[in-house]
């Protein structure tokens, strides 16, 4: 029998939807870069416990130079040894969390969402069952951590913020939890994940 939580994210996936961009809510603002957008791919990890389903997130090392300390999903860059998106998405896990391939079962893609620093990013749904023992990698992630599923699947859990981005005002999506401010291509990619499922 299927799980009911991989049921309806199936049902999700399969609805049509275009794609998502860190503009959406910013139309006048034009992009920064004009070059061709680099392809990357992130792993959208769901783990289903018994006593709940929760999402896997990462919180970025404070040192890096692109996007430190914040809130991300495990991936990035597709290089040109990867046999396709969703293999650099489970190899990024496995370098950023110690998460083996193996336990991950890939059930679909969002639609690909492009983001202001120049990626288009396609994002990957796996799950996982049993017990994990997620490491973060301590030159890129500052620690993993897990939020409920049904959290960031309600609409109405998120809200939309502001901030001036490189003098210009800028809003975009945020999903708060606990002290895990979840906001950006991360919340955006979510949102549309949560407006798929409740349609």
């Amino acid at each position: 029998m299927t799980d009911p939580v991989e049921a309806r994210l199936r049902r999700a996936l399969d609805r049509s939807a275009g794609p998502s961009s860190d503009f959406d809510l910013n139309p006048g603002i034009a992009p920064a870069v004009a070059r061709p957008l680099s392809p990357a791919a992130v792993l959208v990890p769901v783990w289903l416990r018994p006593e709940g389903a929760v999402l896997v997130l990462t919180k970025r090392a404070s040192h890096l130079q692109h996007h430190p300390g914040q809130i991300a999903f495990p991936g990035g860059k597709v290089d040109a040894t990867d046999a396709s998106p969703v293999a650099a998405a489970l190899r990024e896990a496995r370098e950023e969390i110690g998460l083996d391939p193996a336990r991950v079962r890939v059930i679909g893609a969002l639609p690909e969402h492009r983001t202001v620093t120049g990626f288009s990013i396609t994002p990957f749904v796996g799950l996982m069952h049993g017990e994990l023992d997620l490491v973060p990698e301590a030159d890129e992630v500052e620690e993993v951590f897990t939020v409920p599923l049904s959290h960031v699947l309600s609409p109405d859990r998120f809200t939309i913020q502001g901030r001036r981005w490189m003098g210009e005002w800028r809003q975009f999506y945020t999903v708060p939890w606990g002290p895990y401010y979840i906001w950006g291509a991360t919340a955006r990619i979510l949102r549309g994940l949560a407006e798929r499922v409740v349609e």
